[in-house]
């Protein structure tokens, strides 16, 4: 019997030697810093900071889970550490917007998505679309997928939303609007928490990473303007459209441009923005 408990013994201290390791290696992963991202995933400029999630993602920035209204309605689609490039060109890990309605993500990451009335493509680089849905109960997702539209491991939370009505003879003006960009965040005037947020939209225009040059397209450039300070520019040229900043102190002016990617010229500017870190 005790030759028995003396052969046991050593087994048992072993196992729970091993335990200890495991759980210590658990702890040190878990506290271990995520990888940072690769170059031109971020605007370069020394007041960019990595987003607290360090996590790319699609997802929509006006519509809400759990939302009924009718159709047809606007989804507008935001991207984070990625930028949009239009299908059939290659730039970095940047990519083009999908919309999936009741469908789950694809079970094969290494094939094209399919081109179908639930599979909808915005090759062109576009941050928005109109949804004309009957009414019901619907699903709707975000993929981001690269020039031939195999999906990268970017996409959106499932929107599970209801359609209370269809209005029949919509003109798509009077929901989409005129041709503009837009500043989402920060609100004008706030008083704003480090690290912030900058969202970016353009409705009615092809957002693209400046790279291949592509004609009718364009990238963001923020201009930030301090008093009795120099003005601090950042080129989104790898077609972001939002990214967190770490500025210091002081209230900030801040406007946004759309330049062409074929010539350079200015195709449209947002209303400018105030806010104030304090």
């Amino acid at each position: 019997m005790f030759a028995s408990m003396r052969r046991i013994a050593p087994a048992s201290r072993s196992l729970a030697a091993l335990a200890c390791l495991v759980l210590l290696a658990g702890v040190a992963a878990a506290q271990a810093p995520e990888a940072p991202p690769e170059p031109g995933e971020l605007p370069v400029h020394k007041w960019v900071v990595p987003p607290p999630s360090w996590s790319p993602e699609a997802h929509f920035t006006n519509l809400k889970d759990g939302a009924t209204l009718e159709s047809p309605f606007v989804a507008r689609f935001g991207l984070s550490m990625r930028g949009i490039v239009p299908a059939g060109h290659s730039a970095g890990h940047a990519g083009h917007h999908h919309l999936l309605i009741n469908q789950p993500l694809p079970l094969d990451f290494k094939k094209p998505l399919p081109f179908t009335e639930q599979y909808i493509h915005f090759g062109k680089g576009q941050m928005e679309t109109l949804v004309d849905l009957p009414p019901g109960s619907y699903s709707l997702r975000l993929v981001l997928a690269d020039q031939g539209h195999i999906p990268f491991f970017v996409y959106s939370k499932p929107l599970r939303l209801t359609v209370s009505r269809q209005n029949k003879g919509v003109a798509p003006a009077s929901l989409l609007g005129e041709p503009r960009i837009e500043v989402l965040s920060p609100a004008d005037r706030a008083t704003v928490q480090l690290p912030l947020r900058i969202q970016l939209h353009a409705s009615g225009y092809n957002i693209s990473h400046a790279a291949p040059k592509l004609p009718d397209t364009g990238h963001f450039r923020l201009t930030l303007e301090r008093p009795g300070q120099k003005a601090e520019v950042i080129e989104l040229d790898g077609g972001q459209t939002e990214f967190w900043l770490r500025p210091p102190k002081g209230s900030y002016s801040a406007r946004v441009e759309l330049l062409s990617n074929s010539n350079g010229a200015t195709m449209a500017r947002a209303r400018p923005v105030g806010f104030t870190v304090p």
